[in-house]
């Protein structure tokens, strides 16, 4: 038998051993000091909501809560068994508790773009990857940043999000203004979310956006038309909806391919009061030629740029968000043959080796 060989640790190697961690630990502060500060922010943040938000039994069992609601976080328990049972969702404790919002947002991103290039800014959060966005529980600290961005030249947009996913990190309550939306809309969103937790691959915002998105839409579909019936009101309500934001979309994604081109067309020396005003020219066109576009819900979509153009954070959401759909329908329906369960096992495996 061996015997394993051992060295001394002499009290100047113990202390150039704790030096060499030390300095260690400074750098790595140092380069993700923002990163630190700002999680910190995020957890607390998420933390309040944890802490406030109220199992689903207690909100059941409450003669003070309305029948409404109660219909609609139950409803969000069946859309959550539908996503897991038919879908392929990954099982989790999400959606088990419920957070009063008061009626207020919660959670607000700021997203930013080069001013003339359809290039988004990314944010690196460590083992998570790159993102498109930052988060912020607190309006006033985004619509700061946003500013702070601007005066680097970004074009910037802050807006309010119905939901996110922590990826498995905490329980993702339902958020009660969730319960104000439309049967087939809530259920997309659950499903999308639910979609983030099963297979979020890193550093790739776009793929997996548009495929929570994806799977979101069909899903909801699907919930509709076994729980209603294909041919239910329901079902073609839904689907319509569905028409009429694909139109939307393919309205934002063939101007952003426009707007590409004539970024594309600057040159070195051209004038910056001349890229603003073509920029300004493209984006005016494109909200008037909206109003050509052939709704079944039209007031939903009319006047939305009323007050202020879009810039190109707007159209960069749509290439986030939208750009990828038909790649997935295509490979869901043609390899497997619109199997959810096979499609997202698949997707598991591909990109979790």
């Amino acid at each position: 038998m061996s015997k394993s060989l051992r060295l001394p640790i002499t009290k100047p190697v113990l202390r150039r051993l704790v030096y060499t961690l030390v300095a260690c630990l400074l750098v790595l502060g140092v380069s993700y000091f923002d990163l630190i500060i700002y999680g910190i922010g995020q957890g607390y943040g998420q933390f309040k909501i944890l802490w406030n938000a109220r199992p689903i039994a207690k909100v059941l069992a409450d003669t003070q809560v309305p029948d409404s609601v109660k219909a609609k976080v139950r409803l969000v328990q069946e859309i959550k068994r539908f996503a897991i049972d038919s879908l392929g969702i990954k099982p989790s404790d999400n959606y088990e508790h419920l957070y009063d919002t008061q009626g207020k947002p919660v959670l607000w991103v700021v997203t930013a773009a080069q001013p003339y290039a359809l290039e988004a800014k990314t944010w690196n959060y460590g083992f998570l990857g790159d993102m498109s966005y930052r988060g912020f529980f607190e309006e006033q600290k985004a619509r700061s940043y946003a500013h702070k961005l601007q005066e680097q030249g970004y074009d910037t947009y802050v807006g309010t999000v119905a939901a996110w996913s922590t990826l498995g990190w905490f329980k993702d309550p339902i958020l009660s203004h969730m319960l104000d939306w439309p049967e087939g809309a809530l259920a997309a969103l659950i499903i999308h979310e639910l979609t983030h937790g099963t297979l979020w691959v890193k550093d790739s915002v776009d793929y997996n956006e548009n495929l929570a998105d994806f799977v979101g839409d069909q899903g909801a579909l699907r919930f509709l038309q076994v729980k209603y019936g294909a041919a239910s009101p329901q079902v073609h309500q839904y689907e319509a909806s569905k028409r009429d934001q694909e139109r939307y979309d393919q309205h934002w994604l063939g101007a952003a391919n426009q707007l590409d081109s004539l970024y594309k067309s600057f040159g070195p020396n051209t004038p910056e009061w001349l890229k603003a005003q073509r920029k300004q020219a493209f984006l005016q066109k494109i909200v008037t030629t909206l109003d050509t576009v052939s709704f079944e819900y039209p007031a939903y979509y009319r006047g939305r740029f009323r007050n202020s153009l879009p810039n190109n954070t707007y159209l960069m959401t749509y290439l986030t968000y939208r750009g990828q759909q038909n790649v997935f329908e295509q490979e869901w329906r043609e390899r497997f043959h619109q199997n959810f369960q096979a499609y997202l096992s698949y997707l598991k495996q591909k990109y979790h080796k």
